[in-house]
């Protein structure tokens, strides 16, 4: 018998979208802030964790890429990158990037420094963008943060690629950050029901 589909069965096609508008207008970026405070604020509810298990647009889209297509080798990852260890390292790392991406952008804002129209990617290479930048009437601070966030979500899309065509094909979900801070959530709120 055939599983109904529902809405959130199709949110895959907000990935290929959402990285589609960023290179044609880095101030798409924003539409970003969704996907990073729908999983806190759902988790921080009585939802939980169903942003992750249904909602989340990235798992679905390397599912459909790795399970539907095949793109995937769906070998199980290696120990290290399923530990605790590696989870809570990633989200640290994650989240200084995170920061240092909010101080450059503070940085612009304050007027200590130029707009750079730049993505980075792996936090490191710097790629020329400024084709998808075409000027805004708010300040160089707005265009900024969208290069920064951008970097970010491009890059863990990136990265979430690589890892379902190594592995299975949501190896990304086992430590992606957002995960790992809705999990951290989830344990707080049932630590304080216990």
């Amino acid at each position: 018998m055939k599983q109904q589909k529902h809405w959130y069965d199709y949110l895959f096609i907000l990935t290929p979208i959402y990285i589609g508008l960023g290179f044609f207008n880095i101030l798409f970026a924003w539409v970003g802030l969704v996907f990073f405070f729908a999983p806190l604020i759902l988790a921080c509810t009585r939802w939980n964790k169903v942003y992750c298990n249904l909602l989340c647009d990235r798992g679905q889209f390397f599912t459909l890429l790795g399970g539907r297509f095949g793109l995937s080798r769906k070998r199980d990852m290696p120990k290290w990158m399923r530990s605790k260890a590696f989870r809570y390292g990633f989200l640290v790392f994650f989240l200084v990037m995170f920061l240092v991406m909010l101080w450059n952008t503070y940085l612009v804002f304050a007027g200590a420094r130029d707009l750079a129209q730049v993505v980075k990617l792996l936090w490191t290479f710097k790629v020329p963008w400024h084709f998808a930048y075409h000027g805004t009437v708010f300040s160089p601070g707005v265009a900024q943060f969208a290069f920064g966030f951008y970097s970010i979500m491009l890059t863990s899309t990136l990265i979430g690629l690589v890892m379902m065509a190594l592995f299975k094909p949501r190896s990304w979900c086992v430590f992606c950050p957002m995960g790992t801070m809705t999990q951290l959530i989830c344990k707080a709120k049932a630590g304080k029901q216990g």
